[in-house]
């Protein structure tokens, strides 16, 4: 297996069983391992061996995860989800272990933990749910490396689906009065994190999550979150296009940030089939200057519900189906 071929696998793998396959798993992990090493590139040039001490590390962290690796008092088990920059682990009681996969991402991690944090300590108990709860952050040191990285561990609800999924599920547009919960209850998480003086600062499709049948969300992955003020750490690879001006320029963020993005997602989801109330609601929303915008979560709630109650009247529980 040529080195290229190991990096493009691992990228694309989001299971286990993408990575080693299903019949001699053992097999396809030494080529990968053989593939990777540093001492097999040679002349490469420094993006490449970077990316394959990425993928190497990704590599071997979920082979031993397949044989419940320690980490703390963890143990690493099933892959359970690949993130932006780290891989979650199912550790047991609805938990996830959230490893990065580059111990340059560890600053990430550090304010992920600190948001979290915030919120619990200063957010309304009945809203709380929103949002991950912070169970555990530690350092731990891979055996075979020596390299230090820090993890968090991180407690919601199981079988959430992201705006992602449903985006697929409804490629002609999702109805409005469907997008309307999710909307709302995103606005909520915000208006959560916005009054403990945090911004997301990462509010796409797939960090927000949902629960069709009791029309719960759930935002996550708070590792490019912004405290009191400043620029939004880094982009997402591949999104760049769904972040506000400010995010791009690395100017200083706001709620607004977040509320802008947050509507992206809806209009995302809603496609052609938006009414044109809410594309008019929107528009307000994505203004390019920061300070034109709303920035409140709280005001912009009411705000959607009188847009909403007048578009279609008092609301009413609709169920929603979504099919894997």
């Amino acid at each position: 297996m040529r080195t290229d071929e190991a990096i493009r696998l691992v990228a694309a793998s989001r299971t286990d069983e993408d990575l080693f396959g299903t019949t001699e798993p053992a097999r396809r992990y030494r080529r990968l391992v053989a593939a990777l090493h540093p001492d097999r590139l040679g002349a490469a040039d420094q993006r490449v061996r970077a990316e394959a001490a990425d993928a190497l590390a990704r590599v071997t962290t979920r082979w031993r995860a397949r044989r419940g690796y320690p980490l703390g008092d963890y143990a690493l088990t099933r892959l359970a989800h690949t993130g932006d920059l780290a891989d979650l682990y199912d550790v047991g009681a609805d938990r996830l272990l959230k490893l990065p996969r580059n111990p340059a991402d560890n600053d990430l991690m550090v304010r992920e933990a600190r948001a979290l944090r915030l919120i619990a300590e200063h957010g309304d108990p009945r809203y709380l749910p929103y949002v991950p709860r912070l169970v555990d952050s530690l350092p731990a040191r891979d055996p075979a490396t020596g390299v230090e990285r820090l993890v968090n561990v991180l407690a919601t609800a199981p079988d959430l689906r992201s705006l992602d999924e449903v985006r697929r599920a409804y490629p002609d547009g999702l109805d409005a009065r469907d997008v309307a919960w999710m909307w709302r209850r995103l606005l909520v998480a915000l208006g959560l994190a916005h009054r403990a003086g945090v911004v997301h600062g990462a509010v796409l499709p797939r960090h927000v999550l949902i629960e069709p049948d009791a029309h719960g969300v759930v935002l996550v992955d708070w590792c490019f979150s912004v405290v009191d003020g400043g620029a939004v750490p880094a982009l997402v690879p591949g999104h760049e296009e769904w972040y506000p001006p400010e995010v791009v320029a690395k100017r200083p963020c706001g709620p607004g940030t977040d509320l802008a993005m947050a509507t992206r997602c809806m209009t995302h989801l809603m496609g052609d089939r938006a009414p044109r109330a809410l594309r008019d609601f929107a528009a307000g929303c994505l203004r390019p200057a920061l300070n034109a915008r709303p920035d409140d979560a709280w005001r912009l709630l009411g705000e959607l519900d009188q847009v909403l109650d007048r578009q279609y009247g008092p609301r009413t529980f609709r169920p929603f189906t979504l099919t894997r």
